[in-house]
């Protein structure tokens, strides 16, 4: 394995964009690329365009009824009430996945930069690969939701079973269930897909209980950890150590796939949780050392939602690519200045002056000060260990 981190980045990811006034402003891709420059990591990353995704490895995940009519919405301009006539059936065309043109292309693109982020890791041509464009996790095989095409970390992940491995773990920690990626791997016991996200009960896409727990011959597969509204560091970090690390020690995984979606947010307009960028860079590093003590290192990192477009999303996956990288930024760093210009040219927004939201977040483990029955982050997380620890042979 070469040690060296490689970041996936081409410029043309830019160029999937749902249009003026939709949440998934591409800006806050290219403001995260220009960050990671700022603070000089490129010299600690090796950056790497890869091709866009082909039809075969579309459909590994997708559809190929899907994939013609991604392909020809992608080349047809018309009014969105034609496209909504013409491809609700495929999730294309409603508000929150309206065609645009060249949509099949980038998102292809985007696709292809996580697939090949994962061939790089199993390779061993990298130990660590993140493209903070992917993360795409709700598309289905056969239809667009939630902002997403193309399941591209469903992808990654399927071509890794592809190349040989034989267990991959998938962690997400976005405030929006990981349907997709869930869905695609439902019945296969070779992956494990572990969802930290905001309750079903208030937030799309109102899936991801702790009983939904994998298929049969995959029983465990499926871990939901569906987290109250209002959840700040603290719980979100409690959470995560009272899940994460052992079913990780049971399943054993060879590949470890993340997806960071900077959406669990204090300030992030769509959802509902009280997460700063401390917390999520804190479990970014610990995503970081699970990949090294369970998976011997192979890490895949993965963007996805965020919608703060310049005050969280570029500083939370700057810290994510640093963290890959081997460089950490430290969180008191001052945001360079340069950047903080171009964001005010570009946004008109005033940008954050430092990489920290001021907090210093601490969390109680369970083995500690053990369980509060009376408390609403207890009792999500002990929904879900007993749903599913006991089929990884552990105690609840």
């Amino acid at each position: 394995m070469s040690g060296r981190a490689q970041l996936m980045w081409d410029e043309r990811v830019t160029g999937y964009d749902f249009g003026p006034g939709h949440p998934m402003d591409p800006v806050r891709l290219s403001l995260t690329r220009d960050l990671v420059r700022a603070f000089g990591l490129d010299p600690a990353l090796r950056v790497v365009a890869a091709p866009a995704a082909g039809e075969s490895t579309l459909r590994l995940v997708h559809d190929a009824e899907y994939v013609a009519a991604v392909r020809q919405a992608s080349g047809e301009p018309a009014s969105a009430a034609a496209a909504y006539r013409a491809y609700a059936a495929y999730g294309l065309g409603t508000e929150d996945n309206p065609v645009f043109p060249g949509m099949h292309e980038v998102s292809a693109l985007i696709a292809g930069q996580s697939v090949a982020a994962a061939e790089a890791v199993w390779r061993g041509e990298a130990a660590h690969a993140v493209n903070f464009a992917g993360g795409l996790h709700h598309a289905m095989p056969g239809a667009a939701a939630g902002f997403c095409v193309y399941n591209d970390a469903a992808l990654a992940v399927a071509r890794l079973l592809e190349l040989g491995a034989e267990r991959v773990a998938y962690v997400d920690v976005d405030v929006h269930h990981g349907d997709g990626v869930q869905t695609a791997f439902w019945d296969d016991p070779r992956v494990l897909t572990i969802s930290l996200h905001e309750h079903p009960r208030t937030l799309f896409p109102h899936t991801g209980w702790p009983e939904e727990t994998g298929g049969p011959g995959a029983e465990g597969g499926a871990v939901n950890v569906a987290l109250p509204p209002g959840t700040g560091d603290a719980g979100w970090l409690r959470a995560f150590h009272a899940v994460v690390p052992e079913l990780l020690a049971a399943f054993r995984p060879q590949v470890l796939v993340s997806q960071h979606g900077a959406d669990t947010h204090v300030e992030d307009p769509l959802a509902h949780l009280a997460v700063t960028v401390d917390a999520q860079r804190m479990v970014a590093e610990a995503c970081h050392a699970l990949a090294h003590e369970h998976a011997e290192g192979r890490w895949v990192a993965l963007g996805g939602g965020g919608y703060a477009v310049t005050d969280v999303v570029p500083r939370t996956w700057t810290h994510l690519v640093a963290i890959a990288a081997g460089a950490p930024v430290a969180p008191e760093s001052a945001v360079p200045q340069e950047w903080r210009q171009e964001v005010y040219a570009r946004t008109r927004r005033p940008a954050p002056l430092r990489m920290t939201d001021g907090r210093q977040p601490r969390w109680t483990g369970f083995e500690e000060a053990g369980y509060d029955p009376a408390d609403r982050l207890d009792q999500a997380v002990l929904a879900t260990r007993r749903a599913v620890f006991p089929l990884h042979g552990l105690l609840p």
